[in-house]
């Protein structure tokens, strides 16, 4: 009797041991099955994705899935540590586009290769009209906001620094959250690199003597030409002046020593009125940059093109005319002023 109650136990033991374990293969089954979904579904659209920065593996699951971008937040939680990456995502602004999969979301979060922005920095900015550029940017942090132009160098690690002429006009690409002081001092450094390696290499003919007097005679030549073949030649005519001591007498000059005042027009007093900036009415070059000068600028400046022109006079098209005499100089002149009062 007891052996066959016995053997009766040992059955539906059995029975249910074979029952749990069919339960459980089916259970894995749907669970292989839905993760085998889980894994194929892509999103539709590209979008743009941002991870907090400290966010865990558990947050971004959770806010993937509720933004639709996966459709289980556990089953991005188990393939994330099973590849072990689950300490690998990268905080920051991403876009993932359309027809990723979810280990393709990974990847991207885990690269790290965050969505660009830009800032440029035009040849011929002043500082001032640079800052106020900088500070329309909705994707810069502006940390700088509310202070001028001394406070913004000291800020920024250069206190007591003219900033003049010391950032480096090109296009930056940043991610979003970088801060204005962060995209000044890279800026800067990049000048600074530029200026260098330009310096080192530099034409024996060059009559500046240090990096940052370059950077002033670049500047006035970035303002008084845009046209690439006419900048060793201005070059050239400064240098000539400056070796005969002769006055520069260059109008970009005078207009930025005006500041507010410039209403778009030089006057015959404002020539004759004395600031730093006037080189009409002072010798050598003024005490600091008028622009930012590009690259090509300063290397004109250290390169300046040979020859005997000492003055030059606009066209009327964007290009000069050079003249080796003041009498040739004053005839470019009567003919430019003729062809402007023709034009009107």
């Amino acid at each position: 009797m007891n052996r066959l109650t016995a053997s009766k136990k040992l059955k539906v033991f059995f029975w249910l041991f074979l029952i749990l374990l069919l339960i459980a293969g089916g259970i894995t089954a749907v669970g292989y099955m839905k993760y085998k979904e889980f894994i194929r579904h892509s999103i539709p659209h590209s979008i743009k994705y941002t991870v907090p920065s400290g966010a865990s593996l558990s947050y971004v699951a959770a806010d993937l899935a509720d933004k639709e971008v996966i459709t289980e937040k556990w089953f991005f939680v188990l393939m994330t540590r099973f590849d072990r990456k689950d300490s690998m995502i990268k905080a920051g602004e991403y876009q993932i586009p359309a027809g990723s999969h979810p280990k393709d979301i990974l990847a991207i979060l885990v690269r790290g290769t965050e969505i660009q922005y830009s800032q440029s920095i035009i040849e011929g900015w002043t500082f001032k009209q640079m800052l106020a550029s900088i500070r329309k940017n909705p994707n810069l942090v502006h940390d700088t906001k509310n202070m001028d132009t001394e406070e913004v160098m000291a800020f920024i690690g250069y206190k007591g620094l003219h900033p003049e002429g010391r950032f480096y006009p090109d296009t930056y690409k940043f991610p979003v959250g970088t801060k204005e002081s962060q995209f000044l001092k890279r800026a800067y450094k990049t000048m600074e690199q530029h200026l260098e390696a330009l310096w080192s290499n530099k034409s024996a003919d060059a009559v500046v003597k240090t990096p940052y007097e370059a950077l002033i005679l670049a500047s006035i030549i970035e303002k008084e030409t845009a046209v690439d073949n006419e900048r060793q030649t201005i070059s050239g005519v400064f240098t000539r002046r400056l070796r005969k001591g002769m006055r520069l007498q260059t109008d970009p000059t005078v207009i930025y020593g005006m500041g507010d005042e410039y209403q778009g027009d030089i006057r015959y007093k404002d020539l004759r009125t004395d600031t730093p900036y006037n080189t009409y009415t002072r010798y050598g070059l003024p005490p600091t940059p008028i622009a930012m000068p590009g690259k090509e600028a300063i290397y004109a400046a250290l390169h300046p093109e040979s020859g005997k022109s000492l003055y030059f006079v606009a066209k009327g098209d964007g290009t000069h005319t050079f003249s080796a005499t003041l009498k040739q100089h004053n005839r470019a002149v009567k003919k430019y002023l003729r062809q402007r009062r023709n034009n009107r």
